[in-house]
């Protein structure tokens, strides 16, 4: 599923065709996908959700209709419910091992890579398999499983992934030592959400269908916390909401989709080398935060902007520096022309707002087409907030007051025409004025 590289604009060139080498690459990376098992996540935002229970839901639904299913490792915490789904299943004995004085069972590994089912359970990615196993993770055994092209089926909660680690600890006060890294999570081929409201949980806890009693009473005073498990359910959402936005983009990216599709809100930067990109930078920082939406940055890189003085070259890192510090993805583009550089970015990245810096036109340069007004006439189906920014006119930047080329069309956005070409057409004009009037008018006779 979410393979998706990091800027699926790649797969295009600088006019929208496909690229060869990209086209090729996915190819061959579709071609090494088949080849391997698939991977299906039951993702839950705490124990007694039902992950367990909906993963062997949909196996013996497979099963019945044929599949080679086998159980690997289940672990039922005494559930009288799971107990019963499990009931029927084929399962392959585990492993005993002795550790430190202590008989230990433990998922086998080889006998399953023996077995070689079409699709084996195996529970609870984020367990950590005991001493002398060949791997001390359990996702990592089925790292294996996939690589020998058997399709596994498993189950993990929001607080053993390795990146929100830290956040599920602050808000439970309690470290969770077992992780799986985010990159098992995101490259599964598919996620299921099992979702069960923080009520219904508790509920299901004093009935004792979660833990014993003795444990469930301990697990409501710490863990179990009403308003933990309301945080911990907004994590599993939202991390779930990531999954299927990528999804989503791969899905626009291999059906060529150009359309915007506002599924999600989320806004597009364009920042330049004028003085006032840090306020469009700061402004959508603080539009993103309002509206509580991911948002991006982009620089585009043009000609005319390659042959600026080697004194403005440090604006664009720096500006692209404080858009991540305030939360931004940031991109450099580069194109001739920066209108069409930004609308395949945000068509790519189905950014349909954008954020641009507006200044008015010079009173000498009436027919001057702002970048906003350009952007829209591209791309109609954006839509575009202009931050007011200083008038060229009414505070010209020092550079062009010493006579260095302007950066943009205006104080902040993407490199616009160069500033000669409108001269160019009022001259040309000028002179084709002067052609038709001596023409229409006759020349004198001269007396004889």
């Amino acid at each position: 599923m979410s393979r998706l590289p990091e800027d699926p604009g790649r797969d295009r060139d600088g006019e929208g065709r496909p690229d060869p080498d990209a086209l090729i690459a996915r190819i061959r990376e579709d071609a090494a996908r088949a080849l391997r098992g698939r991977l299906k996540i039951f993702f839950g935002a705490s124990a007694g959700v039902g992950k367990t229970y909906a993963m062997l839901s949909a196996a013996r639904r497979l099963r019945e209709g044929g599949l080679d299913v086998v159980v690997g490792v289940i672990e039922t915490h005494g559930r009288s419910e799971t107990e019963a789904m499990a009931a029927g299943f084929e399962r392959l004995p585990l492993r005993s091992a002795t550790v430190r004085g202590r008989t230990l069972q433990e998922f086998d590994l080889d006998a399953a890579l023996a077995r070689r089912p079409a699709l084996i359970l195996v529970d609870e990615l984020a367990h950590s398999n005991i001493e002398g196993s060949r791997h001390p993770k359990r996702w990592q055994d089925v790292e294996e499983l996939l690589a020998a092209g058997i399709d596994v089926y498993s189950t993990i909660n929001v607080q053993h992934l390795e990146t929100l680690n830290d956040v599920v600890s602050g808000i439970t006060g309690i470290q969770v030592r077992e992780t799986v890294p985010d990159r098992v999570f995101d490259l599964a081929d598919e996620v299921v959400l099992v979702d069960l409201t923080p009520d219904e949980l508790l509920q299901r806890l004093k009935q004792g269908k979660v833990y014993l009693a003795q444990q469930a009473e301990r697990a409501v005073r710490n863990f179990f916390r009403k308003g933990n498990l309301i945080a911990l359910r907004e994590l599993a959402l939202r991390r779930t909401a990531d999954r299927v936005d990528v999804e989503m983009l791969q899905y626009r990216r291999d059906q060529s989709v150009s359309a915007f599709w506002r599924t999600r809100g989320s806004l597009l930067a364009c920042i330049g080398p004028g003085p006032d990109g840090e306020r469009v930078v700061r402004s959508a920082a603080r539009i993103a935060g309002q509206l509580d939406v991911p948002w991006h940055a982009v620089w585009v890189e043009t000609p005319r902007s390659m042959r600026a003085p080697l004194s403005q070259r440090p604006a664009a890192l720096r500006l692209l520096k404080l858009a991540q510090s305030l939360g931004a993805d940031t991109a450099t583009l580069a194109d001739s022309d920066p209108v069409s550089a930004v609308v395949g970015f945000a068509r790519n990245h189905n950014l349909s707002r954008m954020v641009v810096g507006r200044s008015g036109a010079a009173r000498w340069q009436p027919w001057h087409r702002s970048f906003a007004d350009r952007l829209s006439a591209a791309a109609p189906d954006l839509e575009i907030t202009s931050i007011a920014v200083a008038r060229a006119d009414a505070a010209e930047p020092a550079a062009q007051r010493a006579g260095e080329p302007a950066a943009g069309p205006e104080g902040a956005g993407p490199a616009g025409p160069a500033p000669w070409l409108p001269y160019l057409w009022g001259a040309l004009i000028c002179a084709a004025a002067a052609v038709v009037a001596a023409l229409a008018v006759p020349l004198p006779v001269p007396a004889l």
